[in-house]
């Protein structure tokens, strides 16, 4: 894995009138730029980056996962959001894990087929441009095809993520995704023809093409070999839903989510609690509240966060904020407090976010996500497509809320963001990698607003991960010694580790629009990607 110092260059902040792309990959960034410039707006430039990431970052996302998509109507200004995510099979039985002896919800392996909900994705990214694209899927898919069938170069950070889950994809057969049953290496030539098929099917023919009839059929049958549930029927049932964004006022701006089944409401309630903190002259004191805050958030959304079809999400009351100021009152100022009631998820998870605002002022925020890498590491034979394993996100107590269930949303940890004042646009914004989301949603907003920092700079600072499954706090080791102290001091349990191991500290792409009209876009050294504008 990288060292920290052997990446020492630095990146401004990119300036568009026209608009800005910013994702996790720049052939990425470029073809949804592309699409810009030919007449596209901010949505149909974020499905033609997500189309092509599927391509170039395939661990993290594809046509095998979900989507959640933020978007500012310039027009109307207004926040509009779509849940792209979904559910398990309706033959799924909770009863067939205690049979096969599991106490959790495997992810990979020979019964992984039973953390495999329906792929999501394809339906979003129709549902998106039917709704506000000028372009159709059979032009914004182009590029991704393109790219497919004659191939591209392997980048750095995609290549080591790539790696570590070689092991995982080699349950498969003639795997899509290995050459010589090798993970592909930094700089090696890659072409998936494949996945180019698939997608040159879905660009003809729209969603149906993935969701009834042979390639739904491919999916089922694979699924179906790993123990799983999921049938042809499942996939033509499937739609994705217009909502409700939830928000909050941080300081004056609106910040804005995606509800549940989705994690962002923990990042607006640890928001709402360290709002309450008002002594910035001491990083190590801010870093203190901002880990509790974020603790206790956490506390809440891994017990109320389900499928809101299912159950009642109590989200009114977990926002408030009076709520926040009684529980910002539980922060011991001098000691870390190591009680707050787990949580009943133990797994890390990578993701592609990409942020664009065209010229008129629109915005779309938008992840598309596999949940961990490779997902499931399940490759449908002769498709290119790797399955999510986002099911693996249920609770198998019988008592939890996020209860597994046939037709039931799971638990999603994939959470584009805005920012709004008085109605206009701030900032079209989100952090990568499952649990860390919404833990770099609280650290690059209060960068941006208690700090003022630019887009690019709110994400070099370095950042902290609170561990959901451990009682430890994750620094990364380009934090000052003395800050390092003062946390410790404060009994923080702490484990230094660097910048761009496994994912840890997610990575960002933020795109602002100031009040003179002009776009600042910053994208994450942490990971290959980049921010372009015309």
């Amino acid at each position: 894995m990288f060292s920290r110092n052997e990446f020492t260059s630095r990146r401004s902040d990119v300036l568009g009138l026209n608009g800005i792309v910013a994702t996790s990959n720049p052939i990425a960034a470029n073809a949804g730029l592309d699409i810009l410039k030919k007449g596209g707006n901010c949505v149909d430039a974020a499905v033609c980056a997500a189309s092509v990431l599927n391509v170039v970052e395939p661990m993290s996302t594809g046509i095998g996962g979900d989507v959640f998509a933020l978007i500012y109507d310039k027009d109307s200004s207004s926040v509009k959001a779509l849940n792209g995510s979904g559910r398990s099979g309706k033959n799924s039985k909770i009863e067939d894990f205690t049979e096969f002896g599991f106490k959790e919800i495997p992810t990979e392996g020979k019964f992984s087929g039973m953390s495999v909900s329906v792929p999501g994705a394809v339906d979003a990214w129709q549902e998106l441009l039917d709704k506000f694209g000028n372009f159709s899927l059979d032009s914004v898919l182009l590029p991704a095809i393109d790219i497919a069938n004659k191939g591209f170069g392997v980048s750095e950070i995609t290549a080591n993520l790539w790696n570590s889950s070689q092991s995982k994809l080699s349950i498969n057969d003639n795997c899509d995704f290995l050459i010589n049953n090798k993970s592909p290496k930094f700089g090696d030539f890659f072409a998936n023809p494949n996945l180019a098929n698939v997608l040159k099917g879905i660009s003809e023919n729209g969603k149906s093409y993935f969701y009834q009839g042979d390639i739904s059929n491919r999916i089922s049958d694979y699924v179906k070999r790993f123990h799983g549930w999921l049938s042809e029927e499942d996939f033509a049932g499937h739609e994705s839903e217009w909502i409700e964004p939830i928000t909050s006022n941080y300081r004056g701006y609106d910040i804005w989510e995606c509800p549940p089944n989705g994690q962002g409401i923990a990042a607006l309630i640890a928001l709402n609690i360290f709002e309450n903190f008002d002594q910035f002259d001491s990083e190590s004191d801010k870093l203190h509240y901002q880990i509790e805050s974020m603790k206790i958030a956490f506390e809440d959304a891994l017990w109320y966060v389900a499928d809101p079809a299912k159950v009642k999400v109590p989200v009114e009351q977990l926002l408030s904020k009076e709520y926040a100021k009684e529980r910002f009152k539980e922060i011991d100022d001098s000691r870390s407090n190591y009680h707050y009631k787990k949580g009943n998820f133990k797994h890390q998870g990578d993701t592609v976010y990409i942020s664009v605002i065209d010229g008129d002022g629109n915005a779309c925020s938008l992840i598309n996500s596999l949940y961990q890498g490779f997902g499931t590491g399940l490759v449908v034979p002769e498709t290119g497509i790797a399955l999510q394993n986002r099911g693996a996100l249920f609770s198998l107590n019988i008592d939890h809320p996020n209860i597994f269930e046939p037709l039931k949303r799971p638990f999603n940890t994939i959470i584009p963001a805005m920012i709004t004042k008085h109605d206009q646009l701030v900032s079209s914004m989100g952090v990568m990698g499952g649990f860390q989301q919404a833990q770099g949603h609280l650290q690059v907003i209060s960068n941006m607003i208690d700090y003022r920092m630019s887009p690019q700079s709110a994400l070099d600072s370095h950042r902290f991960s609170v561990s959901i499954e451990e009682d430890l706090v994750y620094l990364e080791n380009s934090f000052p010694e003395q800050v390092i102290l003062e946390l410790k001091n404060k009994v923080h349990n702490i484990d230094l580790k660097d910048g761009y191991e496994r994912g840890l500290f997610g990575g960002g792409q933020i795109i602002n629009r100031n009040e003179n009209g002009i776009l600042i876009g910053g994208s994450d050294p942490r990971k290959d990607g980049q921010a372009v504008s015309y």
